[in-house]
């Protein structure tokens, strides 16, 4: 299953304009979109998904795409991260095509939890993160999560849905960002 673009992929791409330069990777690439504005800004960007399904049809598209669990077949450094995560909490009725395109494991927040402790090691020195979530994810445990890995951030967008707040957020290790 691919994902399809929703209001988090639109609200994520407004932002890549304005933070994407040199070497871009699109993590959990989806159905392409933040990859192909990306280009528009950059000559170097990479799309990985966990999905095979993802990676062909990107593929087809004509991007820069390979298969990876989060960084497991990524050893490059990137100025610019871009991930749209699965961010909410596991439903326990979902179809389990569903639930591996939204979920981010039981609290929702847990592929986010594994993705901040792996970006220092992909990031150049004033490399950037763009990432997305919802209040459903839990907003403090990610703040805490991001602190944890000795990360800063800033929030940069910020839209309300009917039951939800999605947040975009800018994460760097150095003060100058």
């Amino acid at each position: 299953m691919i994902y399809e673009p929703q209001e988090d992929s639109y609200l994520l791409l407004k932002c890549v304009k304005k933070y994407c330069k040199d070497k871009v990777l699109d993590l959990g690439c989806g159905s392409g979109i933040l990859s192909e504005e990306a280009l528009k800004y950059s000559k170097d960007v990479l799309s990985v998904d966990v999905n095979s399904e993802v990676v062909k049809y990107c593929k087809e598209k004509g991007l820069n795409v390979r298969q990876s669990d989060l960084f497991s077949n990524v050893k490059e450094k990137f100025d610019l991260i871009i991930f749209n995560p699965p961010y909410l909490p596991e439903k326990e009725l979902e179809k389990r095509e569903t639930s591996a395109v939204v979920s981010g494991g039981k609290k929702g927040y847990e592929i986010i939890e594994r993705f901040l402790e792996q970006i220092k090691e992909h990031l150049t020195e004033n490399g950037k993160v763009l990432l997305l979530f919802s209040s459903l994810t839990n907003k403090e445990k990610i703040d805490s999560l991001i602190s944890k890995n000795n990360l800063k951030f800033k929030l940069i967008e910020e839209e309300k849905l009917f039951f939800e707040k999605l947040y975009v957020y800018l994460i760097f290790e150095n003060e100058k960002n």
